[in-house]
């Protein structure tokens, strides 16, 4: 079983050659790979507090403050990440190889958002926003685990490519331009 999870997925490509050059190029993937490991901090963080307010009763504003924080960064992130997905695909949502993690981004984004508005006009009471809160947190959890995957399989990938170049035999080559949607 162990063997078999550490083989390279059999499936298509995540990119294109082409895709993976401007992918490599552009500036919006150090970006991305910054203030991703940034928006889990400042997520773990929130939910200590989120949970040290339902566990005490002490701590709302600290809690209420660091979910505004959470969701600036997740604004951030997805706005660099739509201009990172224009420059890698052309088009700035729903690129075939991340549009069922886009679909989803767009449910945390409006339980982010209706957090905001909740806050805003006072209309859940405090722990009906901290619920709120943590749902909208559970979606960005099952979000991030799914560019995690994504990643995962870009990175198979990439290994698996590299071995069908090291082979150096012609059908290898073919393997990977096949995989790569470049031979049917």
């Amino acid at each position: 079983m162990i063997a078999k999870i550490n083989q390279p997925h059999p499936g298509p490509a995540l990119y294109t050659d082409e895709e993976r050059r401007r992918r490599d190029a552009s500036g919006w993937t150090l970006v991305q790979g910054i203030l991703a490991p940034v928006q889990f901090l400042v997520f773990l963080i929130s939910l200590g507090l989120i949970m040290r307010y339902f566990a005490t009763g002490e701590g709302l504003a600290m809690a209420q403050m660091s979910v505004v924080i959470k969701t600036l960064t997740l604004y951030a992130i997805m706005i660099t990440g739509s201009i990172w997905e224009k420059e890698v695909f052309g088009v700035y949502l729903f690129a075939r190889p991340f549009f069922w993690e886009d679909v989803f981004s767009m449910l945390v984004l409006a339980l982010h958002s209706a957090y905001l508005v909740a806050l805003w006009m006072g209309g859940l009471g405090a722990a009906g926003l901290m619920v709120l809160a943590l749902a909208a947190y559970a979606t960005y959890i099952v979000n991030a685990g799914q560019f995690v995957w994504k990643l995962r399989l870009a990175r198979l990938d990439a290994a698996r490519r590299a071995d069908a170049l090291a082979d150096g035999s012609p059908g290898s080559i073919e393997a990977v331009l096949s995989a790569a949607g470049r031979v049917s």
